[in-house]
């Protein structure tokens, strides 16, 4: 049996769990507030940086996630997870160029990886959509 004095308590938990659940239901205003909680209480806490930065990308606020993205990498390295959430947050962008190379970076490390995957087939989903033929331009006449 576990002792109360033997469990360590991390300030974040509570709030990460929050954050995610809120996330995950696609409450993203309120997940944003739950995850900076978060790493206000506990700076160091990778998981709860990247859900900040996830939930800033979701609420367009796309000059925060770039940084709590630099911090989470400052703190726990270029992930396979961080580089594929700056992948789509460069996609949410409609940045395609940089989204490519951040999930083309993420691929290397992890090949298999199928949501790696399936964000390169979205990718390539909306490059086709968005990529006009250089005849079909409007004219002045």
């Amino acid at each position: 049996m576990q002792e109360p004095t033997d469990v360590k308590y991390y300030p974040s938990d509570e709030p990460v769990r929050l954050g995610l659940e809120a996330y995950n239901r696609g409450a993203y205003g309120i997940a944003q507030r739950y995850f900076k909680d978060a790493v206000e209480k506990s700076p160091k806490d990778v998981t709860a940086w990247v859900g900040l930065a996830a939930s800033y990308d979701r609420i367009r606020r796309f000059d925060l996630a770039d940084q709590a993205y630099a911090q989470a990498i400052r703190l726990g390295g270029r992930t396979v997870q961080i580089l594929n959430d700056q992948g789509y947050s460069y996609m949410l962008r409609g940045n395609l160029g940089a989204a490519r190379r951040k999930f083309d970076e993420a691929r290397s490390l992890d090949p298999t990886n199928p949501v790696i995957a399936n964000n390169l087939e979205l990718l390539n989903g909306s490059r086709r959509f968005i990529e006009r033929p250089p005849n079909n331009q409007p004219s002045a006449e």
